[in-house]
């Protein structure tokens, strides 16, 4: 099951009380970047002013998500192949942006306990 589909089961069950949403978590998120670590690897050789790049073939099949949320909080995600062969950036990216996300859930349910018990 999904985000989505649970969010839905808890609608169709009537449960009303306050909550995070898939919907909640989208809106949470100010911007997000995906990168490999070869190009983190040659990112960082050419801001060292030339140093040779070396380009490990391993290296591109490691991806990166990084969520920016609305309070500047950043939480990132990551996909790893092990075939080269079966790399896939728009599904590394997909996989990578789903554990992002997997780890604002916990972030938003603090915050959302800790308004509820102030209000208490």
């Amino acid at each position: 099951m999904n985000d989505k589909e649970i969010e839905q089961e808890i609608q169709a069950k009537g449960l009303t009380a306050p909550r995070v949403t898939p919907a909640d978590i989208e809106a949470n998120i100010k911007s997000e970047h995906y990168f490999t670590a070869g190009d983190g690897v040659f990112g960082r050789e050419v801001a060292a002013c030339g140093t040779p790049y070396t380009n490990e073939v391993s290296l591109n099949l490691l991806t990166f998500c990084v969520l920016t949320l609305q309070n500047g909080f950043t939480v990132t995600g990551e996909s790893a192949c092990a075939s080269p062969e079966n790399f896939n950036s728009e599904i590394g990216r997909r996989i990578a942006r789903e554990n992002a996300i997997n780890k604002v859930w916990p972030l938003m349910g603090y915050q959302l306990r800790e308004r509820l018990s102030q209000s208490a």
